[in-house]
């Protein structure tokens, strides 16, 4: 009795130390999300792309001339369906605030943030590790970007198959869409750049290390 009553005692401790604190959520709903529209914003000054609905909406934004927030906004709302009944209710709201979020960073970054010189590897290496390194902070905070990146996250809870390959193999795929709308050196960076953003994923975002549910 003694040592089942410890181990509920030390269950719930090891629970409470886990659980994020709705400021701590909102810290890195922000953080989170404006590293990666930084890492976005790099990309676009570049003429890259990357992965995922941002890619998509890179896609349509190169080919149309249409608004990349809005079109990035636009692509996510049919997979919120799929995040409430598949990841839950939370899960579901977080993201939908971190799409909101990088929409309007996107929209507004550039007009207080512009660059004289930029080289494209840089923006590749940069703009992949930036990206990575914010969609890593959503992740550990039961968050993500919406689209695809719901997808993956779910894929790796319910069959255990790696997030950051899930999430390369969909992304090369995009950026190589990228061969109708841009030349080939802006496409061979763009792989480069999705596969410095799924390293990142890949090497610290393990199953069993730190599940994002």
């Amino acid at each position: 009795m003694t040592i089942s009553s410890e181990n509920t005692v030390n269950a719930e401790q090891a629970e409470g130390l886990t659980r994020h604190r709705w400021y701590e959520d909102l810290q890195a709903l922000i953080t989170g999300t404006l590293f990666v529209a930084l890492g976005v914003v790099m990309f676009g000054h570049a003429g890259l792309l990357t992965g995922g609905t941002a890619g998509i909406a890179f896609l349509i934004h190169y080919a149309t001339g249409a608004s990349f927030s809005l079109a990035f906004f636009v692509i996510n709302l049919p997979f919120y369906v799929f995040a409430w009944k598949r990841m839950g209710p939370a899960f579901t709201l977080k993201t939908f605030a971190a799409v909101v979020l990088l929409t309007l960073f996107t929209h507004f970054l550039p007009q207080a943030l512009t660059f004289e010189h930029l080289s494209p590897v840089l923006a590749t290496v940069l703009g992949g590790l930036l990206c990575g390194t914010g969609m890593l902070i959503l992740f550990r905070h039961r968050a993500s970007l919406g689209g695809l990146n719901v997808l993956v996250l779910y894929l790796q809870e319910r069959l255990g198959w790696r997030a950051g390959k899930v999430q390369m193999a969909m992304d090369s795929l995009i950026v190589l869409g990228a061969l109708w709308v841009t030349d080939e050196q802006r496409v061979a960076l763009s792989v480069l750049g999705a596969v410095v953003l799924n390293l990142t994923l890949t090497i610290n975002h393990r199953p069993g290390r730190y599940m994002a549910l």
